[in-house]
């Protein structure tokens, strides 16, 4: 038995298995995880102001008031934006259809398509015979869940705020002020620090500053990676946004603000986000304008400007201070987009450099070995 768990082989398969089965739950359980989640991280991202507002003695209820009202008005601002921009957009559907009825029509007859479907194509008469009713029903019950997942995460989140630190206080006990394990190597070092006029007392509580201090800084660290995360995300989105609200300005593109939008919302999934935002604006132009050439245009500039913010900036902005593996972001994207599906994808970079920062401040030779392979330097 004895043989078995110090077997290297053994360990990696019973971590391997360990990792699939905390994934599998975290799949399962992802109604109460994703709340959690998310609810830790308004904890981080509201964690200055909470400070600032502590230093005043504000009473927590106060606090918490506070952060409920800035999240809400923060969650209202945005629905109403996203509402009014798609409302805007509906009203013009029928001139677009008809535009749409062209270019298939056209493009059958240039490819020389007989089938009377393409020949006399009406998106009209192609959505009639579509059975609008489970539509209708999976709408209203993911509205019903969306509105029940963020009174869930608000729910979660009055109660990390009032006991993040009861939790710290309980790591610190389980690995700061943990009992001595008097092994041989420990005892030649305590022997040896005696004979240099260092105590064991005093050794025993140099160790467990040095442990206190290595909690603190590991906790430290991600509050002010979440920070940096999110606020240079929004800042390279938005500005994004911006440049393809200026282009379609300048080229006249319809719905400008619809396409930032796209642009500024899409790209908070990486990797793929990119390529989802880049092919709407495309498809539409293609439709209000009927020009290929003049699509293609279009295409090369928000590709262009997609590729200057999230390819040259974002990684200067963001890969650096995280310090991930431009590869290891994909893997992640795809592990978190299978067990929560698009919220993993859109909490998988604050995530991946979480577990990264847990791993480089680990004292075990494996989790340093595999700190450094999810590191871009």
């Amino acid at each position: 038995m004895e043989n078995i768990r110090k077997d290297k082989t053994v360990k990696f398969f019973v971590s391997i298995i360990g990792l699939v089965v905390i994934g599998l739950t975290l799949r399962e359980l992802s109604n109460i995880f994703i709340p959690f989640v998310i609810a830790y991280f308004l904890f981080f991202a509201f964690s200055p102001l909470n400070g600032f507002l502590a230093k005043f003695k504000i009473p927590t209820v106060v606090i918490i008031l506070v952060d409920i009202f800035i999240t809400a008005l923060a969650a209202w601002g945005v629905s109403a934006f996203i509402i009014g921009s798609v409302s805007q957009f509906a009203d013009q559907l029928p001139i677009y259809e008809e535009k749409l009825n062209n270019i298939v029509q056209q493009a059958a007859a240039w490819l020389h398509i007989n089938d009377p479907f393409y020949k006399n194509f009406s998106l009209k008469n192609s959505i009639q015979h579509i059975d609008y009713k489970p539509i209708a029903g999976n709408i209203f019950t993911s509205t019903f869940s969306l509105l029940g997942n963020v009174l869930f995460v608000l729910f979660f989140f009055v109660f990390v705020l009032t006991g993040h630190n009861n939790i710290y206080e309980a790591i610190k006990k389980r690995f700061v002020h943990r009992k001595p394990e008097h092994e041989p190597e420990k005892l030649n070092t305590i022997l040896a620090n005696s004979i240099n006029n260092e105590t064991v007392g005093e050794m025993l509580n140099r160790e467990t500053s040095e442990r206190e201090e290595k909690l603190a800084s590991t906790f430290k660290n991600i509050t002010e990676q979440i920070q940096r995360y999110i606020i240079a995300k929004i800042g390279v989105n938005l500005g994004a946004g911006i440049s393809v609200f200026i282009v379609c300005i300048i080229f006249k593109i319809d719905f400008p603000i619809v396409w930032a939008l796209f642009i500024f919302l899409f790209n908070f999934i990486p990797s793929l986000g990119s390529a989802i935002a880049l092919v709407l604006p495309v498809v539409f132009v293609l439709v209000q304008s009927g020009s290929v050439g003049f699509t293609i245009l279009i295409a090369v500039i928000i590709g262009a400007i997609q590729t200057l913010f999230f390819n040259i900036l974002e990684p200067q902005l963001i890969g650096r201070r995280l310090n991930l593996n431009p590869l290891l972001i994909l893997l992640s994207v795809l592990l978190w987009g299978y067990v929560w599906g698009v919220v993993g994808m859109l909490l998988s970079v604050p995530l991946t450099a979480i577990i990264k920062i847990i791993m480089s401040n680990s004292e075990s030779k494996d989790m340093q070995f595999l700190s450094d392979l999810m590191s871009k330097e």
